[in-house]
């Protein structure tokens, strides 16, 4: 018997999806990865140049691959917020709030509660802050990373 699509565990990308952000390395992490696998033929070398080189690929290749899949996306559906693996009913959403500069800074440290759920990426400067509106979750907010801060505040405002 067919699976219907509405029973399908994974999640699919909705056609209503109002925001969608994946929150990619910036440049200067890519540059980051190739001077490390750079280093490896300056490890290696005394052994072999081979080996130097064949180190090299492997460990630019091993550390591609784990930026690529360690990186989260942040979507808004008319139902739910998704900030990596985490999942937020819209219903829960009580308000959200942009910061940058010093102010972003602030939120990601002596302002952070240590309750909050955190998709932050350090080579993302701008956060938003969405409070949550759950008596039965104990978790205040969520400090979620974004390159746009004003789109995402305006997604989560609209309702879809």
């Amino acid at each position: 018997m067919p699976e219907s699509p509405s029973s399908s565990p994974l999640p699919r990308e909705s056609a209503a999806t109002i925001y969608s952000e994946k929150l990619w390395p910036s440049w200067w992490v890519w540059i980051v990865v190739v001077g490390i696998a750079g280093a490896c033929i300056l490890v290696l070398a005394p052994i072999s140049i081979a080996a130097g080189y064949t180190g090299a690929v492997l460990v630019f290749l091993v550390l591609c691959g784990i930026l690529i899949a360690t990186t989260p996306a942040v979507v808004v559906t008319p139902r739910e917020l998704r900030a990596g693996r985490a999942v937020l009913p819209r219903e829960f959403v009580a308000s959200a709030e942009a910061f940058t500069g010093d102010e972003a800074t602030a939120e990601r440290g002596t302002r952070l509660d240590g309750r909050a759920y955190l998709c932050m990426r350090g080579w993302i400067s701008a956060v938003v802050r969405v409070e949550l509106d759950d008596p039965e979750d104990p978790t205040p907010y969520w400090l979620v990373s974004t390159r746009r801060p004003a789109k995402l505040v305006e997604a989560l405002g609209a309702q879809g």
